[in-house]
């Protein structure tokens, strides 16, 4: 007579069932299959999350002036009626010598007031472009127009994402330290990651990376 608890060998090479209620060859409680594997989507162990920008890829200091330079053109493109405002706004002096008085009498006459227009219609349409390319298309994409056009961006060092539009603000507000006898605009000669003071408060760097 068989014994239930010992049945004997399958002659077809079957294995019995597990006594215990696992199939053979499976792990047993509490062990996690593929252990010492990091879970399926995440970071292998010891590696950061995001792989930093690639030596090199730093854009050079030229580029970053082009660019610069490229915004500002369109800026005084765009003040133009504010200059011609201001000329008519002023009116014209007219310098006399009075023989009473033995003196030169300055007297000027009337401007246009067609000129305060101008100069309203100028001011603020060099400050809505200025908004809108530095601080919401560079925050949002990278880019200004100039840095599209030479190819280079801007962007987190540490998420190498565009910062925002706020904090594209903030960052031209950093960029006073640079002013400061240029020093900071000069920094990207030397500096190994080619930044300003500003990048380095910000955490921000620009590459080379043509706009798609």
């Amino acid at each position: 007579m068989s014994d239930p608890n010992n049945p004997p060998p399958d002659p077809y090479g079957q294995q019995p069932p597990n006594p215990y209620g696992e199939p053979y060859g499976q792990p047993g409680y509490g062990q996690q299959p593929g252990y010492g594997q990091p879970a399926y989507g995440a970071q292998p162990y010891g590696q950061p999350g995001y792989a930093a920008v690639a030596p090199g890829n730093y854009s050079h200091w030229v580029k970053r002036v082009g660019a610069s330079l490229i915004d500002e053109v369109i800026v005084i493109v765009l003040m133009i009626p504010y200059y011609i405002g201001i000329l008519m706004a002023v009116g014209d002096a007219t310098t006399t010598y009075n023989d009473s008085t033995m003196q030169y009498e300055t007297t000027t006459s009337g401007g246009n007031p067609i000129g305060w227009v101008l100069v309203v219609i100028g001011l603020v349409a060099a400050l809505a472009f200025w908004i809108w390319n530095v601080c919401i298309k560079q925050g949002r994409t990278g880019y200004t127009i100039g840095k599209g056009v030479l190819g280079i961006k801007l962007i987190k060092e540490d998420t190498g994402q565009p910062m925002g539009a706020g904090m594209s603000f903030v960052r031209q507000i950093a960029h006073i330290l640079d002013g400061i006898c240029y020093i900071g605009y000069l920094w990207p000669l030397w500096d190994a990651k080619r930044q300003t003071f500003a990048d380095k408060i910000m955490t921000t760097v620009v590459i080379d990376q043509p706009q798609g």
